[in-house]
């Protein structure tokens, strides 16, 4: 009796070589690079979390949208965050998402989502640089430059 199962593939499709990645140097860096990857037709509307995956030198290898919602939330599932992260060969991790209202102060949801993130990428050696909270208008809230993180 033969048995038949789903066969898995994991990949990661490399478009830009590393020469060309950014690199993050500080909180401004990032918020640089994801305001303006952000569609503008949306940031105001409605709520969503993105991960930006970096390598060992701190220099992007992607974006990755993990949820959109609604006006005043999104949903994150974390075993799709750390999914793509290890696809990607990720060593370190920025967390984003925006707030329609423009509100720059992280809720005390962000931060306890934060810390649960944190806890489960220590246990993969995945470093969580930040999480920012990215406004309509380009500002940013940086959990790292608060001592949040």
């Amino acid at each position: 009796m033969k048995y038949k199962v789903n066969e898995i593939q994991i990949s990661y499709k490399e478009q830009i070589r590393s020469p060309f990645w950014h690199v993050i140097g500080c909180s401004q860096d990032a918020a640089n690079i994801l305001y303006n990857q952000w569609n503008k037709n949306t940031i105001g509307i409605q709520e969503c979390f993105k991960v930006v995956l970096l390598n060992n030198s701190n220099k992007v290898k992607g974006i990755y949208k993990l949820s959109q919602g609604g006006i005043t939330g999104t949903l994150v599932d974390l075993r799709i965050l750390f999914a793509v992260a290890l696809k990607s060969l990720s060593v370190a991790i920025i967390l984003v998402h925006n707030h329609p209202s423009g509100k720059l102060k992280a809720s005390e949801a962000d931060v306890l989502l934060t810390r649960k993130i944190k806890n489960a990428a220590e246990f993969l050696d995945i470093k969580v640089l930040d999480h920012l909270i990215i406004a309509p208008d380009g500002g940013y809230f940086s959990f790292s430059d608060h001592g949040l993180i």
